[in-house]
């Protein structure tokens, strides 16, 4: 399948998801604050916007606030009889949340779909959905520590990151950005070595 990227990328195959999703231009942005979120979100529920697509979040670690929840929220016109639907609209509420305590109210009474996606980010984020009705981690076991969507999550997982690492340490749990020793290099030109001796040998 040729590239679907303007200008076309010569040798690509199938572009992501979403280079090749319709375009959104059509979608409004609106930041609402926190204490008001849960009054905005009735109204527009009020206004027609009666499905909420996704609920999600993302991370500023260095950013007052850290968190942004964002809801995505689509609305379908009707027109009087004959019925026919007209062009639907789309909304994005953005909400900056507080990284130290992270609460905002559940919508799970507005919209049946925020329950698990509300879940969700509680389990990556450490996002807490006040009145949620069973909020528990959905993707990570019950016992896990900490939120892997956060950007201070460490690499290796908490547990993994109070272990002591091996003498000699595969790339698999070397850090990203850690200088090189010398010492891998050495230690994969001795076992070159062996695996070319072995073969001279038999």
């Amino acid at each position: 399948m040729p590239s679907t990227q303007q200008p076309p990328i010569a040798g690509a195959a199938i572009d992501p998801t979403s280079l090749r999703a319709p375009s959104l231009d059509d979608a409004r942005v609106e930041r609402v604050a926190p204490a008001h979120l849960r009054e905005r979100l009735e109204q527009l529920k009020n206004d027609g916007f009666s499905m909420l697509l996704d609920l999600g979040a993302a991370d500023y670690l260095q950013r007052v606030p850290r968190f942004d929840v964002i809801y995505h929220l689509l609305k379908m016109p009707m027109a009087p009889a004959p019925v026919t639907a007209l062009s639907p609209q789309r909304l994005r509420v953005l909400c900056g949340v507080d990284g130290t305590s992270p609460h905002l109210p559940t919508v799970t009474d507005l919209w049946k779909s925020a329950d698990w996606a509300e879940r969700e980010v509680f389990d990556l984020f450490g996002i807490v959905f006040d009145g949620h009705p069973e909020l528990r981690r959905i993707q990570m076991p019950r016992d896990w520590e900490g939120h892997p969507l956060r950007k201070d999550y460490p690499l290796r997982g908490p547990a993994r990151e109070r272990s002591p690492r091996p003498p000699f340490a595969l790339k698999s749990n070397v850090a990203a950005g850690t200088p090189p020793s010398g010492q891998t290099l050495e230690a994969l030109q001795e076992q070159v070595k062996r695996a070319a001796e072995g073969r001279s040998t038999s």
